[in-house]
């Protein structure tokens, strides 16, 4: 995953869920939960690189920025519970296909 459409797709096809851009610049979409608009992945360009913000479990937040040096502290969000996912090529699909599927289901509540 290295693009924003890949990164929308992605995020659409957990289901029950919708695009939004809700700062009136191009640069921020956002994917809400449909029920309760809460936003679980953030969208964006920084640095020349598509960047996901996604909500994680205190303990995941900091496995997941020891494990890969392109997951950080969220850019822009409560740092004690959101992560910047730099989608660089260094962090496996598979792994942050796993984090937002976990941003999904902590938001979804």
């Amino acid at each position: 995953m290295r693009t924003r459409q890949e990164a929308i797709q992605y995020c659409l096809s957990l289901g029950g869920c919708y695009e939004d851009y809700p700062f009136r610049d191009p640069n921020w979409t956002v994917i809400r939960h449909k029920d309760s608009r809460k936003v679980f992945s953030w969208i964006f360009e920084r640095e020349g690189n598509i960047w996901i913000n996604v909500k994680c479990d205190p303990e995941w937040r900091d496995f997941w920025s020891k494990a890969f040096d392109s997951v950080i502290p969220a850019y822009h969000l409560n740092k004690k519970y959101w992560n910047s996912i730099i989608l660089d090529g260094t962090v496996p699909e598979e792994d942050i296909r796993r984090m937002i599927q976990e941003s999904y289901g902590l938001t979804g509540k």
